[in-house]
């Protein structure tokens, strides 16, 4: 979860006629996005030989927060940094890849990737990752892409998600979620626009694997969120008619069913903020309280297997949770998932809550039981 509510709105409104003459008189600041898109594939210059699995596919999802770890930073947790030297992301980046190779998944879904923006130090984090680890592919879309953000000094920005793999991703594309409508048209444009990352691998022996990873809104206060699962669901729907197994996840910003706290506003607060007191306007933190969107989630929990079934969620939410905006605190909600039309080996999901500082979010790992030709 992020807050990219700028906190210098009012810099980028001094901008505007600035920013309009350099939008019609050049390349345009930031990426419009199509509705479906090639994703931007890359690929290690020496591959390693691929695992030959015999029954099972280890999955992993992870928000790796650009890489700075528990850092404060100005769009979360309260900080104030906005960019970061590369001495500073490094170790961060680093923790990362290590975290990687000890769980050891198969196929990797990572949101909040950046690759050469100026606040992560123009590093190529992605690239990073794949030389650093034993994955030979890649598919990466861009979920916030500008050559320029006039506000709070980020300048250049490119993040965005991932499926990683040791076998070849085909077929690999970006598919656009609903545009928020809750902000001001020169936010929007500036603003980051969720997507999904989708592809397919192909295993010697077994049938192909369709693979989905999204990162859903966190702010929005309309009903953006819903339409984004009922996007994601109906990927899914389609793959599932069609026969095909598919492998999915992500970040979708949203508590499971049945969840016992559902409003984080004081959890989420921030030293001046004020929230549910008579005259506070908002009366909720922007991403805090969701309360009106309990159920929103139930309808693909109904169609399809998460790899933490919920009524193992409700007997025991702490042991899932994968979130929290508190630097120096544990996990306090669940917002990561994967699902299957086809199932996990009983017993193997993990939510590796140890990773308290590489990120504010857990990775959750689980078996894909893998189906013959």
């Amino acid at each position: 979860m992020r807050n990219y509510s700028f906190k210098k709105i009012h810099a980028l409104l001094l901008l505007l006629p600035s920013i309009l003459v350099l939008i019609g008189a050049c390349e345009p600041l930031a990426t419009s996005f199509k509705e479906v898109e090639d994703a931007v594939m890359y690929t290690k210059s020496v591959k390693v030989t691929p695992p030959v699995p015999d029954s099972t596919l280890k999955v992993m999802t992870w928000n790796i927060r650009f890489g700075i770890g528990r850092q404060p930073w100005f769009g979360d947790a309260c900080g104030d940094n906005t960019i970061f030297r590369k001495d500073e992301v490094m170790p961060g980046l680093e923790a990362v890849v290590a975290r990687i190779k000890e769980v050891k998944p198969d196929i990797l879904f990572l949101q909040e990737c950046d690759v050469k923006s100026n606040r992560t130090a123009y590093i190529d984090e992605l690239q990073y990752i794949l030389d650093n680890t034993y994955f030979n592919y890649a598919a990466y879309v861009s979920e916030w892409k500008s050559e320029f953000i006039p506000s709070d000094g980020l300048g250049r920005m490119d993040m965005g998600l991932v499926i990683l793999s040791p076998w070849p991703i085909t077929d690999a594309k970006r598919i656009n979620l609903a545009t928020r409508g809750d902000q001001a048209g020169i936010v929007n444009y500036f603003y980051l626009h969720s997507c999904i990352v989708s592809g397919r691998i192909k295993i010697p022996g077994f049938k192909e694997i369709p693979l989905l990873n999204i990162h859903a809104s966190a702010f929005a206060t309309d009903d953006t969120k819903k339409k984004h699962y009922e996007e994601f669901k109906a990927e899914l729907d389609k793959l599932n008619a069609a026969g095909e197994y598919f492998i999915a996840g992500g970040d979708l910003n949203e508590l499971p069913p049945g969840s016992d706290s559902t409003d984080f506003c004081y959890e989420d607060m921030c030293p001046g903020e004020s929230f549910h007191q008579p005259g506070d306007d908002p009366q909720h933190k922007a991403g805090s309280d969701y309360t009106p969107e309990k159920t929103w989630l139930q309808a693909i929990y109904d169609s399809y297997k998460c790899a933490v079934p919920l009524s193992v969620y409700q007997a025991n939410q702490p042991a899932y949770f994968t979130h929290t905006t508190r630097p120096g605190h544990t996990w306090d909600r669940t917002l990561d998932y994967l699902f299957t039309n086809n199932r996990w080996r009983a017993g193997s999901t993990v939510t590796h809550q140890d990773f308290l500082t590489d990120s504010d979010h857990a990775p959750v790992s689980s078996e894909f039981v893998l189906v013959k030709e």
